[in-house]
């Protein structure tokens, strides 16, 4: 297949590359990002497995698989590398034996770079990072590439799809793709991967595997919030914090002594939440400051990484964000697994199979728009057995689909095997 498509790419991404590195400034995680942003890592004296992860989604979807070849392969050094600082917070945090890099800008002197200290063993990518360059480093010096838990929206698919040649020049080089569904995989596909290098394993986020402890720790939680009604809305974008702001507004009429969880999805957020928070005029404590919640309190701001787990668990109903903007929805399997039901707004291009297991299941409740939340908040509270029949619906249809971490670890221990 004829490499002009990645002439052409590499030119365009040279000519933006000083605008590239102004955004990438902002996930800045030590004085060293800046060179690893180019490629200068430092090299591993044990045989590595690197594995990619956009950011904190992608780090808690692959954290099961890691753990397990970190188990299998003790005399191999797990390295991981992110796009984000927030998903280089969560590799550290949940896997502290792993090396974490930032990955390099996609410039074919900077991924030759990276990929010749590295030297791995294998490359592993989760769900949809195709990076040309990086990908064409590991097929010239002969590192198989597995993306997996791959996943590639309608909306992915249709943006793709105008720059076919590049994506297509990009997945003949791919070694195996680990499809989450049938679609997915299809998508890939259409998009120029060989057929004979597909395979639908399922996603690996239904084998998502909760800490020790997590439920009792919930428990503890919500035993200090003095059997008050609970809402979380989790993983909130700019255009929905606002709004989901109003609907509180409306509950506490209501309900006066309901507590509103707000998690906002990106860190550099946090202090214009809180401040929001503040001009509605609501009561706040900041999680992160250990500010305790009082009766007074009608927000929470959970201004933390890596608990969302937890405060699912804690809470008695949970909205995941991210999908009352056009952003795709967030992972609905979190609160399903620790048995919180779930409710979501309308855009959930990015989770479509797994919205229609748990619709199908009734461990779904979806709303159009912010306003109707307060009366589907209230009528869940009142009616108990609505809330058990999504609780165990919910808790089934994760446990129903388990299988995929087996399935893709079987596929990525082919190709680490001496």
């Amino acid at each position: 297949m004829s490499a002009w498509p990645r002439y052409l790419y590499t030119g365009l991404l040279t000519l933006l590359t000083p605008l590239a590195k102004k955004r990438l400034e902002r996930e800045k995680v030590n004085e060293l990002s800046a060179r690893q942003r180019a490629g200068h890592i430092s090299p591993c004296k044990q045989e590595v497995i690197w594995a990619h992860c956009a950011s904190v989604g992608e780090v808690l979807a692959a954290e099961p698989l890691l753990r397990q070849l970190e188990q299998q392969y003790p005399g191999k050094q797990l390295v991981v590398t992110t796009m984000t600082a927030t998903g280089a917070q969560q590799v550290r945090q949940r896997l502290p034996e792993a090396r974490h890099y930032l990955l390099p800008l996609d410039l074919p002197w900077n991924t030759d770079r990276f990929i010749h200290t590295l030297n791995p063993r294998l490359a592993i990518i989760f769900e949809t990072e195709l990076w040309p360059n990086l990908i064409h480093s590991c097929k010239k010096m002969l590192v198989p590439v597995v993306i997996a838990n791959g996943r590639l929206s309608a909306g992915a698919f249709d943006r793709y799809s105008k720059i076919r040649p590049l994506v297509a020049a990009c997945l003949q080089e791919v070694t195996a793709v680990a499809a989450k569904a049938e679609e997915d995989g299809q998508r890939f596909v259409a998009l120029g991967l060989p057929p004979e290098r597909l395979q639908i394993s399922g996603s690996i986020k239904y084998d998502l595997q909760l800490p020790e402890g997590l439920i009792e720790e919930a428990e503890q939680l919500k035993q200090t919030w003095s059997g008050r009604p609970v809402w979380i809305a989790g993983s909130t974008h700019e255009g929905e914090d606002l709004p989901l702001l109003k609907a509180h507004q409306q509950l506490l009429e209501n309900q006066p002594d309901t507590l509103l969880i707000l998690v906002p999805r990106h860190p550099q957020r946090f202090d214009a939440v809180a401040e929001m928070v503040r001009e509605e005029g609501f009561s706040l404590a900041r999680r992160s400051q250990g500010e305790e919640v009082t009766r007074s309190t009608q927000v929470y701001l959970a201004d933390t990484l890596g608990e969302m787990l937890l405060l699912f668990a804690a809470a008695d109903l949970a909205f995941v964000a991210g999908s009352l903007e056009p952003i795709g929805g967030h992972n609905l399997l979190e609160p399903a697994a620790v048995g919180t039901p779930v409710i979501t707004g309308p855009h959930l291009h990015n989770f479509t199979e797994i919205a229609v297991l748990l619709r199908e299941a009734g461990a779904l409740q979806e709303i159009e728009s912010s306003q109707e939340l307060p009366e589907l908040l209230i009528k869940l509270w009142q009616e108990p057995q609505t809330t058990e029949a999504m609780q165990q619906a919910g808790r089934q249809v994760v446990a129903a689909n388990r299988g995929a971490l087996e399935k893709q670890l079987q596929l990525v221990q082919a190709y680490l095997q001496d």
